[in-house]
Protein backbone atom coordinates (compact mmCIF):
# COMPACT_ATOMS: atom_id res chain seq x y z
CA UNK A 1 0.00 0.00 0.00
CA UNK A 2 1.36 3.42 -0.89
CA UNK A 3 2.17 5.72 2.03
CA UNK A 4 -0.33 8.39 0.95
CA UNK A 5 -3.09 5.76 0.78
CA UNK A 6 -2.37 4.67 4.35
CA UNK A 7 -2.43 8.30 5.46
CA UNK A 8 -5.83 8.70 3.81
CA UNK A 9 -7.16 5.65 5.65
CA UNK A 10 -5.88 6.97 8.96
CA UNK A 11 -7.50 10.32 8.29
CA UNK A 12 -10.78 8.69 7.28
CA UNK A 13 -10.78 6.57 10.43
CA UNK A 14 -10.41 9.70 12.51
CA UNK A 15 -13.30 11.39 10.69
CA UNK A 16 -15.57 8.36 11.05
CA UNK A 17 -14.85 8.03 14.78
CA UNK A 18 -17.47 9.27 17.24
CA UNK A 19 -16.81 12.97 17.85
CA UNK A 20 -16.38 14.08 21.52
CA UNK A 21 -18.64 16.61 23.19
CA UNK A 22 -18.57 20.03 21.57
CA UNK A 23 -15.90 22.36 22.88
CA UNK A 24 -14.60 25.73 21.74
CA UNK A 25 -12.34 25.71 18.69
CA UNK A 26 -8.91 26.62 20.01
CA UNK A 27 -7.80 28.08 16.73
CA UNK A 28 -10.83 30.37 16.45
CA UNK A 29 -11.20 31.07 20.18
CA UNK A 30 -7.62 32.16 20.80
CA UNK A 31 -7.69 35.36 18.71
CA UNK A 32 -11.18 36.20 20.06
CA UNK A 33 -10.02 35.70 23.66
CA UNK A 34 -7.00 37.91 23.11
CA UNK A 35 -9.16 40.63 21.57
CA UNK A 36 -11.66 40.44 24.46
CA UNK A 37 -8.87 40.65 27.04
CA UNK A 38 -7.42 43.69 25.32
CA UNK A 39 -10.85 45.32 25.18
CA UNK A 40 -11.47 44.80 28.87
CA UNK A 41 -8.05 46.12 29.87
CA UNK A 42 -8.13 49.41 27.95
CA UNK A 43 -9.69 52.32 29.90
CA UNK A 44 -12.32 54.40 28.12
CA UNK A 45 -11.09 57.50 26.29
CA UNK A 46 -10.93 60.69 28.35
CA UNK A 47 -13.09 62.50 25.87
CA UNK A 48 -14.67 61.44 22.59
CA UNK A 49 -12.57 63.66 20.38
CA UNK A 50 -9.22 62.33 21.61
CA UNK A 51 -7.54 59.23 20.17
CA UNK A 52 -5.81 56.72 22.39
CA UNK A 53 -2.76 54.57 21.74
CA UNK A 54 -3.41 50.77 21.96
CA UNK A 55 -1.85 49.26 25.06
CA UNK A 56 -0.27 45.79 24.86
CA UNK A 57 -1.75 43.73 27.64
CA UNK A 58 -0.11 40.39 26.91
CA UNK A 59 0.47 37.75 24.20
CA UNK A 60 -0.93 34.37 23.34
CA UNK A 61 0.46 31.67 21.02
CA UNK A 62 -1.94 30.25 18.48
CA UNK A 63 -1.31 27.45 15.93
CA UNK A 64 0.46 28.80 12.88
CA UNK A 65 -1.92 26.94 10.57
CA UNK A 66 -4.81 29.04 11.87
CA UNK A 67 -3.33 32.11 10.16
CA UNK A 68 -1.34 30.58 7.27
CA UNK A 69 -2.21 28.09 4.54
CA UNK A 70 -0.10 24.96 5.00
CA UNK A 71 0.22 24.42 1.25
CA UNK A 72 1.59 27.93 0.75
CA UNK A 73 4.14 27.91 3.59
CA UNK A 74 7.89 27.78 2.89
CA UNK A 75 8.95 24.09 2.90
CA UNK A 76 11.42 24.62 5.76
CA UNK A 77 8.85 26.24 8.07
CA UNK A 78 8.37 24.14 11.23
CA UNK A 79 4.66 23.45 11.70
CA UNK A 80 4.58 21.15 14.72
CA UNK A 81 6.54 18.71 16.87
CA UNK A 82 5.47 15.07 16.71
CA UNK A 83 6.91 12.67 19.28
CA UNK A 84 9.73 15.14 19.85
CA UNK A 85 10.62 15.50 16.15
CA UNK A 86 10.14 18.81 14.36
CA UNK A 87 7.83 18.50 11.34
CA UNK A 88 8.17 21.00 8.50
CA UNK A 89 5.56 22.22 6.05
CA UNK A 90 7.54 20.60 3.24
CA UNK A 91 7.18 17.14 4.80
CA UNK A 92 3.42 17.52 5.10
CA UNK A 93 3.10 19.11 1.64
CA UNK A 94 4.81 16.05 0.17
CA UNK A 95 2.22 13.80 1.81
CA UNK A 96 -0.74 15.98 0.80
CA UNK A 97 0.40 16.24 -2.81
CA UNK A 98 -0.89 12.76 -3.68
CA UNK A 99 -4.16 13.16 -1.79
CA UNK A 100 -7.42 13.45 -3.75
CA UNK A 101 -8.93 16.94 -3.31
CA UNK A 102 -11.61 15.84 -0.82
CA UNK A 103 -9.12 14.09 1.49
CA UNK A 104 -6.72 17.02 1.16
CA UNK A 105 -9.38 19.47 2.32
CA UNK A 106 -10.31 17.19 5.23
CA UNK A 107 -6.66 17.08 6.35
CA UNK A 108 -6.29 20.86 6.17
CA UNK A 109 -9.53 21.35 8.06
CA UNK A 110 -8.39 19.27 11.03
CA UNK A 111 -4.60 19.40 11.06
CA UNK A 112 -4.35 17.71 14.46
CA UNK A 113 -5.96 14.52 13.17
CA UNK A 114 -3.66 14.68 10.15
CA UNK A 115 -0.61 15.03 12.42
CA UNK A 116 -1.81 12.08 14.49
CA UNK A 117 -1.86 9.99 11.31
CA UNK A 118 1.60 11.29 10.48
CA UNK A 119 2.78 10.27 13.95
CA UNK A 120 1.39 6.76 13.47
CA UNK A 121 3.30 6.46 10.21
CA UNK A 122 6.54 7.63 11.86
CA UNK A 123 6.17 5.02 14.60
CA UNK A 124 5.39 2.28 12.12
CA UNK A 125 8.48 3.31 10.14
CA UNK A 126 10.67 3.09 13.24
CA UNK A 127 9.28 -0.34 14.10
CA UNK A 128 9.84 -1.55 10.52
CA UNK A 129 13.45 -0.36 10.54
CA UNK A 130 14.03 -1.97 13.92
CA UNK A 131 12.70 -5.24 12.50
CA UNK A 132 14.98 -4.73 9.45
CA UNK A 133 12.04 -5.05 7.08
CA UNK A 134 13.88 -2.75 4.68
CA UNK A 135 16.42 -5.52 4.20
CA UNK A 136 13.88 -8.25 3.48
CA UNK A 137 12.05 -9.22 0.30
CA UNK A 138 9.80 -8.01 -1.20
CA UNK A 139 10.07 -4.67 0.64
CA UNK A 140 13.76 -4.26 -0.10
CA UNK A 141 13.09 -4.46 -3.84
CA UNK A 142 10.11 -2.10 -3.57
CA UNK A 143 12.23 0.48 -1.73
CA UNK A 144 15.00 0.21 -4.31
CA UNK A 145 12.50 0.54 -7.16
CA UNK A 146 10.87 3.63 -5.62
CA UNK A 147 14.30 5.20 -5.04
CA UNK A 148 15.32 4.50 -8.62
CA UNK A 149 12.14 6.09 -9.97
CA UNK A 150 12.45 9.25 -7.87
CA UNK A 151 16.13 9.84 -8.61
CA UNK A 152 15.84 8.94 -12.30
CA UNK A 153 12.97 11.40 -12.72
CA UNK A 154 14.92 14.06 -10.82
CA UNK A 155 17.96 13.62 -13.09
CA UNK A 156 15.76 13.60 -16.20
CA UNK A 157 14.15 16.91 -15.18
CA UNK A 158 17.55 18.37 -14.35
CA UNK A 159 18.95 17.27 -17.72
CA UNK A 160 16.07 18.94 -19.56
CA UNK A 161 16.64 22.19 -17.65
CA UNK A 162 20.30 22.11 -18.71
CA UNK A 163 19.46 22.03 -22.43
CA UNK A 164 19.68 25.53 -23.86
CA UNK A 165 18.34 26.77 -27.19
CA UNK A 166 19.59 30.13 -28.42
CA UNK A 167 17.26 32.79 -29.87
CA UNK A 168 19.23 32.56 -33.12
CA UNK A 169 18.44 28.85 -33.43
CA UNK A 170 14.74 29.51 -32.84
CA UNK A 171 14.64 32.26 -35.46
CA UNK A 172 16.52 30.13 -37.98
CA UNK A 173 14.10 27.23 -37.49
CA UNK A 174 11.14 29.56 -37.96
CA UNK A 175 12.50 31.05 -41.20
CA UNK A 176 13.37 27.60 -42.57
CA UNK A 177 9.92 26.18 -41.91
CA UNK A 178 7.49 29.05 -42.34
CA UNK A 179 5.20 26.86 -44.41
CA UNK A 180 4.32 24.68 -41.43
CA UNK A 181 3.40 27.77 -39.43
CA UNK A 182 0.77 28.86 -41.93
CA UNK A 183 -2.61 29.75 -40.47
CA UNK A 184 -5.92 30.87 -41.89
CA UNK A 185 -8.71 32.95 -40.43
CA UNK A 186 -12.03 31.58 -41.73
CA UNK A 187 -15.79 31.94 -41.66
CA UNK A 188 -17.94 28.81 -41.84
CA UNK A 189 -21.39 27.48 -42.64
CA UNK A 190 -22.23 24.23 -40.85
CA UNK A 191 -24.94 21.90 -42.14
CA UNK A 192 -25.64 19.14 -39.58
CA UNK A 193 -27.33 15.82 -40.29
CA UNK A 194 -28.76 12.90 -38.35
CA UNK A 195 -27.72 9.27 -38.64
CA UNK A 196 -30.90 8.05 -36.93
CA UNK A 197 -32.96 5.64 -39.06
CA UNK A 198 -36.11 7.69 -38.42
CA UNK A 199 -36.18 11.38 -39.29
CA UNK A 200 -35.95 13.56 -36.17
CA UNK A 201 -36.33 17.26 -35.41
CA UNK A 202 -33.63 19.46 -33.90
CA UNK A 203 -34.02 21.54 -30.73
CA UNK A 204 -35.86 24.24 -32.71
CA UNK A 205 -38.34 21.73 -34.18
CA UNK A 206 -36.68 21.78 -37.60
CA UNK A 207 -36.49 18.45 -39.45
CA UNK A 208 -32.99 16.99 -39.36
CA UNK A 209 -31.39 16.15 -42.69
CA UNK A 210 -29.83 12.88 -43.70
CA UNK A 211 -26.15 12.84 -44.66
CA UNK A 212 -27.05 12.87 -48.36
CA UNK A 213 -29.49 15.75 -47.90
CA UNK A 214 -26.98 17.77 -45.87
CA UNK A 215 -24.29 17.33 -48.51
CA UNK A 216 -26.70 18.31 -51.26
CA UNK A 217 -27.69 21.45 -49.32
CA UNK A 218 -24.04 22.38 -48.73
CA UNK A 219 -23.30 21.99 -52.45
CA UNK A 220 -26.34 24.11 -53.30
CA UNK A 221 -25.20 26.87 -50.91
CA UNK A 222 -21.72 26.73 -52.45
CA UNK A 223 -23.28 27.20 -55.88
CA UNK A 224 -25.22 30.24 -54.61
CA UNK A 225 -22.09 31.75 -53.04
CA UNK A 226 -20.09 31.37 -56.24
CA UNK A 227 -22.98 33.01 -58.09
CA UNK A 228 -22.69 36.05 -55.82
CA UNK A 229 -24.90 35.30 -52.78
CA UNK A 230 -23.93 36.95 -49.50
CA UNK A 231 -21.99 34.43 -47.38
CA UNK A 232 -22.87 35.99 -44.02
CA UNK A 233 -26.57 36.08 -44.89
CA UNK A 234 -26.46 32.38 -45.75
CA UNK A 235 -24.71 31.75 -42.43
CA UNK A 236 -27.61 33.34 -40.57
CA UNK A 237 -30.22 31.46 -42.57
CA UNK A 238 -28.71 27.97 -42.76
CA UNK A 239 -25.74 27.36 -40.42
CA UNK A 240 -26.30 24.95 -37.53
CA UNK A 241 -23.37 26.25 -35.47
CA UNK A 242 -24.93 28.72 -33.02
CA UNK A 243 -21.56 30.06 -31.80
CA UNK A 244 -20.30 31.05 -35.24
CA UNK A 245 -23.75 32.32 -36.31
CA UNK A 246 -23.64 34.80 -33.42
CA UNK A 247 -20.33 36.06 -34.83
CA UNK A 248 -21.49 36.30 -38.47
CA UNK A 249 -19.83 32.99 -39.28
CA UNK A 250 -16.43 33.63 -37.67
CA UNK A 251 -14.94 30.20 -37.04
CA UNK A 252 -11.56 31.32 -35.76
CA UNK A 253 -8.02 30.52 -36.86
CA UNK A 254 -7.02 27.18 -38.35
CA UNK A 255 -3.32 26.39 -37.96
CA UNK A 256 -1.41 24.02 -40.17
CA UNK A 257 0.39 22.75 -37.09
CA UNK A 258 -2.82 22.50 -35.05
CA UNK A 259 -4.79 19.45 -33.97
CA UNK A 260 -7.69 19.93 -36.38
CA UNK A 261 -8.39 17.12 -38.85
CA UNK A 262 -6.34 16.61 -41.99
CA UNK A 263 -9.42 16.92 -44.23
CA UNK A 264 -10.10 20.44 -42.95
CA UNK A 265 -6.45 21.47 -43.30
CA UNK A 266 -6.24 20.12 -46.85
CA UNK A 267 -9.38 21.98 -47.92
CA UNK A 268 -8.53 25.27 -46.21
CA UNK A 269 -4.87 25.55 -47.21
CA UNK A 270 -5.60 24.53 -50.79
CA UNK A 271 -7.88 27.58 -51.14
CA UNK A 272 -6.96 31.24 -51.57
CA UNK A 273 -8.13 34.27 -49.62
CA UNK A 274 -11.75 35.02 -50.52
CA UNK A 275 -12.47 31.51 -51.83
CA UNK A 276 -14.95 29.02 -50.34
CA UNK A 277 -13.97 25.37 -49.97
CA UNK A 278 -15.91 22.38 -51.20
CA UNK A 279 -18.10 20.77 -48.48
CA UNK A 280 -15.92 19.11 -45.83
CA UNK A 281 -17.51 16.36 -43.75
CA UNK A 282 -16.69 16.45 -40.04
CA UNK A 283 -18.61 14.26 -37.61
CA UNK A 284 -22.34 14.63 -38.25
CA UNK A 285 -22.17 17.62 -40.53
CA UNK A 286 -20.66 19.38 -43.54
CA UNK A 287 -18.66 22.62 -43.44
CA UNK A 288 -18.17 25.34 -46.03
CA UNK A 289 -15.13 27.48 -45.16
CA UNK A 290 -14.45 30.93 -46.57
CA UNK A 291 -10.84 32.09 -46.26
CA UNK A 292 -10.66 35.57 -44.74
CA UNK A 293 -6.92 35.85 -44.12
CA UNK A 294 -3.92 33.56 -44.61
CA UNK A 295 -0.26 33.81 -43.71
CA UNK A 296 2.45 32.47 -41.42
CA UNK A 297 1.94 32.67 -37.69
CA UNK A 298 3.89 35.65 -36.29
CA UNK A 299 7.31 34.72 -34.94
CA UNK A 300 6.41 36.12 -31.50
CA UNK A 301 3.53 33.65 -31.26
CA UNK A 302 5.47 30.68 -32.62
CA UNK A 303 8.83 31.05 -30.87
CA UNK A 304 7.88 29.28 -27.62
CA UNK A 305 6.55 26.23 -29.51
CA UNK A 306 9.69 26.18 -31.68
CA UNK A 307 11.99 26.39 -28.64
CA UNK A 308 10.16 23.48 -26.95
CA UNK A 309 10.29 21.51 -30.18
CA UNK A 310 14.07 21.98 -30.45
CA UNK A 311 14.56 21.07 -26.80
CA UNK A 312 12.43 17.94 -27.17
CA UNK A 313 14.44 16.93 -30.23
CA UNK A 314 17.67 17.21 -28.25
CA UNK A 315 16.20 15.28 -25.34
CA UNK A 316 15.21 12.57 -27.82
CA UNK A 317 18.72 12.47 -29.25
CA UNK A 318 20.18 12.26 -25.76
CA UNK A 319 17.89 9.39 -24.76
CA UNK A 320 18.53 7.54 -28.03
CA UNK A 321 22.27 7.87 -27.54
CA UNK A 322 21.99 6.61 -23.97
CA UNK A 323 19.83 3.65 -25.00
CA UNK A 324 22.34 2.63 -27.67
CA UNK A 325 25.22 2.87 -25.22
CA UNK A 326 23.63 0.50 -22.69
CA UNK A 327 25.65 -2.70 -22.54
CA UNK A 328 23.45 -5.73 -22.22
CA UNK A 329 24.44 -9.36 -21.91
CA UNK A 330 21.60 -11.76 -21.37
CA UNK A 331 22.42 -14.67 -19.13
CA UNK A 332 21.82 -18.08 -20.60
CA UNK A 333 20.98 -21.43 -19.14
CA UNK A 334 22.50 -24.64 -20.41
CA UNK A 335 19.91 -27.13 -21.50
CA UNK A 336 20.27 -30.69 -22.72
CA UNK A 337 18.58 -31.09 -26.05
CA UNK A 338 17.29 -34.50 -27.00
CA UNK A 339 16.28 -35.41 -30.49
CA UNK A 340 13.85 -38.17 -31.27
CA UNK A 341 15.06 -40.12 -34.36
CA UNK A 342 12.64 -40.20 -37.20
CA UNK A 343 11.14 -43.64 -37.74
CA UNK A 344 12.14 -45.25 -41.04
CA UNK A 345 9.31 -46.17 -43.40
CA UNK A 346 8.35 -49.85 -43.13
CA UNK A 347 9.92 -52.06 -45.79
CA UNK A 348 7.44 -53.97 -47.91
CA UNK A 349 7.29 -57.69 -47.23
CA UNK A 350 9.09 -59.82 -49.86
CA UNK A 351 6.78 -61.12 -52.55
CA UNK A 352 5.80 -64.76 -52.15
CA UNK A 353 6.14 -67.02 -55.22
CA UNK A 354 2.79 -68.04 -56.66
CA UNK A 355 1.48 -71.42 -55.66
CA UNK A 356 1.31 -74.05 -58.45
CA UNK A 357 -2.16 -74.74 -59.71
CA UNK A 358 -3.45 -78.28 -59.48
Amino acid sequence: MRMSMLFALLLAAAVWAQAPAAKPDAQAAAPAAAAKAAEGSNPPAANAGQTTTPVKVGSQTIPITSVMNLLQMPPDRVVATVDGDRVTAGELQMVLRDYPPQAQQAALKDLRQFLEGYGVMKRLLAEAEQAKLDQQSPWKEQINHARMQVLAQARFNQRISEIQVSPEEVKKSYEAGKERFMQAKVKAIYIPFSTAPVSQADEKGKKMLTAEEAKAQAQDLLKQIRAGADFVQLVKEHSGDADSVAKNGDFGVIKKSGQISGAVKSAVFAAKVGEVTEPVRQGNGFYLFRIEEMGPQPFEEAQLAIMNELKNARVGEWLTSMRKSIQIKEEGIEMTLEATPLSSPAKPAPAQPPKPKN
